[in-house]
């Protein structure tokens, strides 16, 4: 057991919640002892949504161990029906109150709760998580509630997957279901964010299902195409490739389907612009939940041109698509949810880019890297109030400006450093955007002593820190780790300008 500081994945427990959130008339009763009692906090706080989550908590205390503690979870089913009037209800144990074994699963079925349909959760608390868990509930909701029925006389879908909290899923349901539209497919259900119990019983109406996202609604997908008869697709439309590939798959299920314009698709042009070709060969470093990082990956390389030079997943559950995706660019996926594992890779690789979840934000900031979102988990910036999807072809477009503003701002900082010495920008101005004026700071009046692990100390002399200062800081870290280990080597202990040439020639062969 170790402590962690930060967690890429929650207890199952909160994927169930994200399900929850997402759907409308389904309550969540949760049998959590007092201080797991947290949604609030994840679903307004983060996702600024404007209304409280669908969860209600026993709320037990140390002193209700010693009495009868499944009295409590009863009460606190029989209030939530009587409070809310769900059409149906989910009901679970948090990691915390798994221990005591009270089965609230088994005690809910035996209650007389009007004839609402109540729904049992097994997750292990001890041994999966937090997409675990949103994959199994949204599964056994599925199971429960889902049923054989007639099809839609027009060729109709169902999109699967989204749920709250999610990365972006909100504007992705709009462009994807747009995009459907344009092929002349209506949406018959999106689910479970949006959906009702109602909903999920008539999602066997549609002719095919969208599995939007693999981590939280594969199981559900896979039953449907069992039990309903309905196939459904495997390519996650993000990139401009991937939604090609998307639409090509739909018409192969839907074959009077028409195909979409592509008419306000720019991502090709920016990438292929006179702005953009500096940014070619980037060594990118990719990080997050296996179905954005296998995304990802192919838009980094074949769209944007960069190099990937590493990529990985917190979810051990699609280690398996990720090792082979990894193949096509001749990598070792690392696949871990220990963040300072993470950041040792990336420390390792030195790429010029992260895209990561907000814990590679955090690194990147730590590093000097410059990190875009791609994945949760994610923090409140990565829900705007704009229109931001990252799927389908206006997706596409937000995936370039979010990739490349990071860059291109390395360049302009690169371009002030440049220029420190002009009467206009140097450190005593200031930022201009802040309307005020910095505080000058003195030149470093001794020389820098540096360690790199595994050498002797290493100086770098005055006027070399200040060549070294004229190298884009996106990548100074590599340019000086470079240089001290060519001294190193060489039994150098004084690094002047004439070294760290020496040091870029030897490492530019």
């Amino acid at each position: 057991m170790k402590l962690a500081v930060w967690t890429y994945e929650g207890p199952p427990h909160v994927g169930a919640m994200r399900v929850a959130t997402g759907m409308t008339g389904l309550h969540y009763v949760l049998h959590a002892p007092q201080g797991d009692t947290y949604a609030d906090l994840l679903f307004t706080m983060i996702e600024r949504r404007d209304r409280r989550p669908p969860v209600t908590y026993t709320t037990f205390q140390a002193r209700d161990l010693g009495a009868d503690t499944a009295d409590l979870f009863r009460r606190a089913c029989e209030d939530a029906v009587a409070r809310f009037r769900p059409e149906a209800i989910i009901v679970g144990a948090s990691c915390t109150a798994e221990l005591i074994q009270d089965d609230p699963g088994g005690m809910a079925e035996t209650m007389d709760l009007g004839g609402i349909p109540v729904i049992p959760l097994e997750l292990p608390s001890y041994q999966r998580r937090e997409n675990f868990g949103a994959d199994e509930t949204f599964y056994q909701i599925v199971r429960r509630l889902a049923a054989p029925m007639d099809r839609t006389a027009r060729p109709t879908c169902n999109i699967l997957g989204p749920t709250g909290l999610g990365f972006r899923h909100r504007d992705d349901v709009a462009e994807i279901t747009g995009l459907l539209a344009d092929m002349g497919i209506e949406v018959n259900v999106t689910a479970p964010m949006g959906s009702s119990p109602a909903d999920i019983a008539r999602l066997g109406a549609a002719h095919f299902n969208v599995l939007l996202y693999p981590e939280t609604a594969e199981a559900a997908a896979r039953w449907c195409e069992k039990n309903l008869g309905q196939p459904f697709t495997g390519t996650v439309p993000l990139g401009v490739g991937a939604t090609r590939d998307f639409v090509n798959e739909v018409r192969a299920l839907v074959p009077e389907a028409q195909r979409p314009s592509e008419a306000g698709l720019r991502l090709p042009w920016y990438a292929s612009s006179v702005d953009s070709t500096y940014l070619t060969g980037k060594r990118v470093f990719l990080f997050g939940d296996a179905t954005h990082v296998i995304a990802a990956a192919r838009v980094a390389r074949d769209e944007m041109g960069f190099e990937v030079c590493g990529m990985g997943c917190y979810n051990r559950e699609l280690a398996r698509p990720l090792r082979a995706a990894a193949k096509e660019y001749g990598l070792t996926p690392l696949v871990t949810d220990d963040y300072l594992e993470v950041e040792r890779a990336i420390e390792a690789l030195a790429p010029e880019m992260i895209l990561g979840t907000q814990m590679e934000r955090h690194i990147g900031k730590r590093l000097g890297i410059p990190c875009a979102v791609i994945s949760a988990p994610v923090h409140v910036q990565d829900f705007p109030a704009r229109y931001s999807p990252v799927m389908g072809f206006e997706g596409a477009n937000v995936l370039f400006d979010t990739w490349v503003h990071p860059l291109v701002m390395g360049l302009e900082e690169h371009l002030l450093h440049m220029f420190r010495e002009d009467f206009e920008f140097h450190d005593a101005a200031g930022p201009s955007h802040h309307g005020g004026k910095a505080v000058a700071q003195p030149e470093e009046a001794a020389p820098r002593a540096t360690a790199p692990a595994g050498t002797d100390v290493v100086t770098w002399l005055a006027e070399a820190e200040r060549e070294l200062k004229k190298i884009p800081f996106f990548v100074r870290g590599k340019a000086r780790r470079n240089t001290e280990t060519f001294a190193a080597e060489r039994g150098v202990r004084e690094i002047s300008v004439d070294t760290l040439y020496e040091a870029k020639a030897h490492y530019a062969r």
